[in-house]
């Protein structure tokens, strides 16, 4: 594949360039030219296992690493063993911290879909990344970029467009195409949803779709193991009904292109009752669940999408009922990074101030504090964790910025 002439020339000058497409690192073919002899190409992506989703679509002899643990990252980085490094936000500022990551060493930045972080506290350190790495051309894949005008007016400013944008001759959005059915799968269990997806539906007849292979019918069912686009979905859906298998992050773009989008119910039945049934509901009706989805992603690999419902709804009566028996187990606790030590002069009360007055945790919510020349760890409750993440990441500690994520 060449590289379109146009956005060549646009980034050899200086400008940025958004490349349109549906949020699968295998959508994103038209990325690579555009970085040939551009290495080393640092991806900032929504989560470490978006990262991951990286592995299989650097093309050789390219050397990937998708950041999952910092002391690993920091070693090959240093060693200059990453022609590609793609990580989130928290993860790569920590690398910055820790000087690991220098502003310097990436000569192209692409912003993977950032409409999942848009106006989430992860939008500050991705402006503090490209504050640091501001020399490098910058590339932004996105599949709506009307979600993103903040982000492209401060960060990317009038960028040279790759694709058809989603809009129509009324400059309103495209509707969607059709109807499809969806199940959630987490990474590497792909294979494993398509199998589910076809054993809960029985239709007798199936198309497995990935790209690349034509659609024919006719079939009850096309499942697509890769994401489609909006005209490849309205390809697929003259072939058969289409079923979509979906990365928790993926779901929001799916519910553009196709409508109504319905789940497959793998497992039947259920014992909650009917107010946790209705409330459950109309938590799903507002959407806005990116966040939530992403950190159950990695049970999907190893439990039925049912079961982690189920244990969720569990742990929440737990946790909400406010009972401590004699006998009742502590409530479970994870560790939180962050980014600040005694380097910058940061002690245990600075941070147990932060959690309190601006994070709203308890006393009780906060363990042992184990502060380090460069960076701390928290030991938090379970369930005021991403509470903790979320309100501390761009908070200013001893004149510092702040970067906070779970600790892997």
């Amino acid at each position: 594949m060449t590289a379109p002439v146009e956005a060549t020339s646009a980034l050899e000058r200086g400008r940025p360039v958004m490349l349109v497409s549906p949020p699968a690192p295998e959508c994103a073919g038209a990325l690579w030219p555009l970085v040939q002899g551009h290495a080393p190409v640092l991806i900032i992506t929504e989560s470490p296992t978006t990262a991951s989703a990286w592995t299989a679509a650097v093309p050789q002899p390219l050397r990937f690493h998708a950041v999952t643990g910092l002391d690993r990252s920091a070693r090959l980085l240093v060693g200059g063993a990453v022609d590609v490094l793609a990580g989130c936000p928290a993860d790569l500022a920590a690398l910055l911290t820790r000087s690991a990551l220098k502003g310097d060493q990436f000569r192209t930045v692409v912003l993977a879909w950032p409409e999942s972080v848009q106006g989430t506290p992860d939008m500050a350190a991705v402006a503090g990344l490209l504050s640091e790495i501001k020399e490098a051309r910058r590339i932004v894949l996105s599949w709506s970029p009307a979600a993103i005008e903040t982000l492209l007016e401060t960060q990317a400013r009038r960028p040279h467009v790759v694709g058809d944008l989603p809009i129509g001759e009324n400059a309103r959005p495209l509707p969607p195409v059709g109807a499809a059915r969806y199940v959630l799968t987490g990474p590497g269990g792909r294979d494993a949803a398509v199998d589910a997806a076809l054993d809960a539906l029985d239709p007798g007849s199936a198309l497995l779709w990935r790209r690349g292979v034509e659609p024919s019918g006719p079939v009850n069912v096309v499942v697509c193991a890769d994401l489609p686009t909006r005209e490849e979905l309205s390809a697929l859906g003259t072939a058969g009904a289409p079923v979509l298998v979906l990365a928790p992050e993926q779901l929001p773009y799916a519910k553009t292109i196709a409508s109504p989008l319905t789940p497959i119910p793998l497992l039947s039945g259920g014992t909650a009752a009917r107010e946790a049934r209705a409330a459950i509901v109309a938590r799903l009706e507002r959407g806005d669940l990116a966040a939530e989805l992403a950190l159950l992603a990695p049970l999907l690999d190893h439990y039925a999408a049912a079961e982690v419902a189920a244990a969720v709804l569990a742990v929440g009566r737990e946790l909400g009922s406010g009972k401590r028996d004699a006998g009742h187990a502590p409530a479970a606790r994870v560790k939180v990074y962050v980014s600040v030590g005694k380097k910058d002069r940061a002690a245990a009360k600075d941070i147990v101030g932060a959690l309190i007055r601006e994070a709203g945790l308890s006393k009780d919510d906060i363990g042992r504090i184990d502060v380090r020349d460069t960076f701390s760890l928290v030991d938090v409750a379970a369930a005021a964790a991403e509470r903790a993440v979320a309100r501390l990441s761009g908070m200013m500690i001893r004149g510092r910025r702040v970067n906070a994520r779970l600790d892997a």
